[in-house]
């Protein structure tokens, strides 16, 4: 069965800092309230990656979150992992769905509204959507798509997406308020002092924006 793809995602990362590992950051951020958990390294070794992803895939099964690995259908399917997460340049989303079947999650990455309805076209589970603002953990060629630009994707698809890219403590509100299905950070949880309180304060302010909706 699909697990499901939560508020908050935290996508671990240790090229921003060096204090906490993957593994350390996938604990500390799952108990501040992450729902869903990406493995992102793009240095290390196949064998690395693998005995990481086995790690912490029994680390987020135990604690009740999901975890998708990046880019990797083969460390995907050898490591028995919740789903992946695939960019434009990677795997095409149907073959992906053809190696790990119809009980894996597969998200796809879209920049545009054009590449969101493809994504979704091609039978993701969920779009990965932006960035929304300026971001510095990865180098990106096109402007942020802002707010505006995310609720047009979300008026346009009917898949969950995840807002990404420059979200902080202090735009997440505005963000959460699009009534986005999740909403994926990086440096926001994993270069603060304390990954567990910033994951808690981020998935607290999630949940406040929600309960404000429904009443």
């Amino acid at each position: 069965m699909k697990k499901p793809i939560g508020a908050l995602c935290v996508i671990t990362d240790v090229s921003i800092q060096s204090r906490y590992s993957h593994l350390e950051l996938c604990e500390l951020a799952i108990r501040g309230g992450a729902r869903v958990i990406q493995l992102r390294d793009k240095t290390a070794s196949d064998r690395d990656l693998y005995a990481l992803a086995v790690a912490m895939q029994l680390l987020c099964t135990g604690l009740g979150a999901t975890f998708i690995i990046n880019d990797r259908v083969d460390i995907a399917l050898a490591a028995n992992t919740d789903g992946v997460h695939l960019g434009q340049t990677d795997l095409p989303i149907p073959v992906a769905r053809k190696i790990l079947g119809d009980d894996k999650l597969i998200g796809g990455t879209a920049s545009t509204l054009e590449e969101a309805l493809q994504v979704e076209r091609d039978g993701a589970d969920y779009i990965g959507f932006g960035h929304i603002f300026s971001t510095t953990t990865k180098l990106k060629s096109t402007p942020p798509k802002g707010i505006e630009g995310l609720s047009e994707v979300l008026a346009s698809v009917k898949i969950p997406v995840m807002a990404i890219g420059g979200i902080t403590h202090t735009n997440i509100e505005a963000v959460a308020r699009t009534g986005v299905a999740s909403i994926a950070v990086v440096s926001a949880v994993c270069a603060s002092e304390n990954p567990t309180l910033a994951a808690r304060d981020l998935s607290q302010t999630i949940s406040a924006v929600r309960s404000l909706a429904h009443n």
